[in-house]
């Protein structure tokens, strides 16, 4: 029943944006959500200055970008490998080529390339200018 309902949401989902566009633009949902991958409600700042960043993020094999915490909604979409995600109070989720996400927000992660490629990402910061995309965790 689920996946009937998924299919149905997908079809109206792409109907409804195919009547943006001409008809040869072909459009995938890559993803819709009001949560984060932990199921946070995602919050946008209040500011007066708000700043969008997209970044092309690049984690060699056996690397990790070290603990760190988002204060902004984030969104990822991995382009290459695997993405492992752990946190702090011990889940892990793995993100892999082709699949998007809604980082965790004020929650302190690690993303990890346990594979044998670059793990590649195109991350969206919703942030702030002058203030940082991410913060590292004290040691």
């Amino acid at each position: 029943m689920k996946k009937l309902i998924l299919t149905a949401y997908i079809f109206i989902f792409s109907v409804h944006a195919y009547a943006q566009y001409d008809k040869d633009v072909i459009i995938e949902p890559l993803l819709k959500t009001d949560t984060t991958s932990i199921g946070q409600k995602i919050s946008y700042p209040q500011s007066q200055d708000a700043e969008v960043t997209i970044l092309k993020v690049t984690i060699p094999p056996g690397r990790s970008t070290g603990w760190h915490k988002h204060e902004v909604p984030v969104f990822a979409y991995v382009l290459k490998g695997t993405l492992t995600v752990e946190m702090e109070n011990g889940k892990v989720f793995q993100f892999p080529e082709n699949s998007s996400f809604s980082e965790v927000q004020n929650t302190f992660h690690n993303g990890i390339n346990k594979g044998s490629e670059n793990v590649v990402l195109i991350a969206f910061y919703m942030g702030e200018k002058g203030k940082p995309l991410s913060i590292q965790k004290e040691k």
